[in-house]
């Protein structure tokens, strides 16, 4: 079944003074998805240098993070597929590897506010921004 892969840039809003763009994104997060080991590492980042959470609070926001939304392994063969899809669609090597995680994972819907919003990748994964206007 078909389902929706979050990017990094919509968790880190769970954790984020903007509270529209908070709400949208515990709505997404409820509503369920997957995610991957590098939105992992990426959220990590996030926390501890542009936030400056603690130690604790960044392990107790992975830990809840990894209770709600399943988790992509990184393998050879998602790093493959993000190759291709970096040259393919002229996506950032971070973000392809995001987008091969979600082809990966079965999902049809990528929600990113940094990807290029309406971009369908292999005819069917969609990269939708969640918190564009309209």
């Amino acid at each position: 079944m078909p389902g929706s892969f979050i990017d990094t840039n919509v968790l880190v809003y769970l954790a984020s003074g903007d509270p529209v763009k908070a709400e949208r994104a515990e709505k997404i997060v409820a509503d369920g998805g997957t995610i991957s080991v590098q939105v992992l590492n990426e959220l990590a980042n996030v926390a501890r240098r542009k936030t400056r959470m603690t130690w604790s609070e960044t392990h107790a926001l992975l830990s809840t993070i990894r209770a709600l939304l399943p988790v992509q392994p990184i393998t050879v063969e998602i790093h493959e597929t993000g190759l291709v899809l970096a040259e393919r669609y002229g996506l950032s090597i971070y973000d392809a590897m995001i987008a091969a995680s979600a082809l990966h994972a079965e999902c049809d819907t990528l929600w990113s506010e940094d990807m290029h919003d309406g971009m369908v990748i292999q005819e069917r994964l969609r990269i939708a921004n969640p918190f564009r206007p309209g």
